[in-house]
């Protein structure tokens, strides 16, 4: 208990501090990827908006740049292809001052104008690095399409078009900078996160050790106190059972007078089965929390074995109560544990599913072998239990309402207890599942 009580405060307390960072982190990457979309986006509209400074007739380019620029539209799908050592815009010549191209702060912007026909007019000497087939395909998909804008993260470019009078603007401007920064932030920001939840884990794993040591001490205190006094009552009773016993037999005592030393004698006998239920959970608890080696023996069980002669030991008490009892077990399966608890946790187990299985119903039991281990389940119909007492089913003492009175079916509350804490000494796991309509099952998987 103490240690899933463990796991779960650590747990709880990254999960918080882990979301806590993943918020801050997350909003300052979300603000930066923010301001490096308005930047680029204020690039690209200054790029549409600037005239240059000029008219028409103020660019002059060779015949052999138009004719190239041409060439990267007209023959997209086969675009030419630039040297790595050539400059994009080394055929052009500006004659004439640009009325400015870029934004303080900003990022230059290429910009392209092209009529309906697809002849391009102008080409700014922005300085910008873009590769040529993407410039060209950037160009094809606005002539085409008719696309006002869009970013490329794959290319590093983003862009815009506008229409303005007989021809079309673009701007483009590469991305590649801001994409750069974007990518290092994330990196740094996963980094961060990761580091941050190490040392987290690292800190909470002391903190919560820390922290639990007072119920931890509670706890073993209270285990030890069970045990003792389960073990001081074993004695007492005995000489109360052991005298119990006389008194039956002697043939002094009045009939009244044995009414009263029967009664006596039958509570002593529960009692005796409490405290012994009581050792058990004890050294169940104590095994399972590693207290004591001797808690628990370990041997090879043949698990198969010992639940079909459990079925056979039960199929007269089921017939006694009015249903059948079936079985379907896996040959072969056997496992390393304690062979007396694990008898008990199937006997538990067998026993209950008789003792609550409606008249003339069936009672299965089925072992089957699982990939890290083996799984026990058994079945029953009848009355299920309710919905809200089933998280509590395996709580010590717990009884639902139907069998408070320990003259019914209903005992001291510690059976499935008792199994459930057999299930975690051997490092199992037991639930219960009970529906109307699919009846009840208890599944231990060991």
């Amino acid at each position: 208990m103490l240690k899933r009580l463990r796991r779960k405060f650590i747990v709880i307390v990254m999960c918080l501090v882990g979301a806590v960072l993943v918020a801050v982190l997350g909003s300052s990457y979300v603000n930066a990827w923010q301001t490096q979309r308005n930047l680029v986006n204020e690039s690209l509209e200054h790029g549409l908006r600037n005239d240059f400074g000029m008219g028409l007739g103020q660019w002059q380019f060779d015949h052999y740049d138009l004719e190239y620029w041409q060439n990267l539209i007209d023959n997209y799908d086969d675009p030419i292809e630039l040297n790595d050592d050539d400059d994009l815009f080394e055929y052009m010549r500006f004659e004439g001052e640009p009325g400015g191209n870029q934004i303080r702060g900003g990022l230059l912007s290429l910009v392209i104008d092209v009529d309906a026909s697809g002849t391009i007019k102008y080409v700014n000497d922005a300085p910008v690095s873009l590769d040529s087939s993407t410039i060209a395909s950037v160009v094809s998909e606005v002539l085409s399409n008719g696309k006002t804008e869009g970013y490329d993260t794959k290319q590093h470019v983003a862009w815009k078009s506008s229409e303005l009078g007989s021809y079309t603007r673009i701007a483009l401007v590469d991305t590649s900078s801001s994409d750069s920064v974007l990518r290092t932030q994330a990196i740094g920001n996963v980094g961060i996160i990761c580091a941050a939840l190490l040392a987290l884990w690292l800190i909470t794993w002391w903190l919560s050790s820390w922290a639990l040591k007072p119920v931890e001490e509670a706890w073993n205190q209270q285990r030890r106190f069970v045990a003792d006094a389960s073990h001081e009552l074993k004695t007492p009773l005995a000489v109360i059972l052991a005298n119990t016993q006389i008194l039956q037999t002697h043939t002094g005592v009045s009939e009244d007078a044995m009414r009263w030393v029967e009664s006596t004698a039958d509570e002593a006998e529960h009692m005796k089965a409490l405290v012994g239920d009581l050792l058990q959970l004890a050294r169940a608890d104590e095994s399972a929390a590693g207290g004591s080696a001797n808690a628990m023996r370990h041997e090879d069980i043949d698990l198969s074995e010992m639940v079909e002669t459990a079925a056979l030991e039960f199929d007269a008490v089921a017939f006694e109560r009015g249903c059948m009892l079936e079985t379907s077990i896996d040959e072969g399966i056997h496992l390393n544990g304690d062979p007396e608890w694990i008898e008990r946790l199937v006997r538990i187990l067998i026993d209950n599913a008789c003792k609550y299985a409606e008249k003339e119903s069936t009672v299965t039991v089925r072992l089957e072998a699982a990939p890290s281990g083996s799984t026990l389940s058994v079945h029953n119909m009848g009355n299920p239990i309710d919905p809200e007492d089933l998280p509590h089913v395996f709580e010590r003492f717990y009884r639902s309402d139907k069998a408070r009175s320990r003259g019914g079916e209903g005992g001291f509350g510690l059976g499935l207890a008792i199994a459930k804490s057999i299930a975690d000494a051997h490092g199992g796991t037991i639930s219960v599942t009970s529906t109307a309509q699919d009846g009840t099952t208890f599944t231990v998987r060991l």
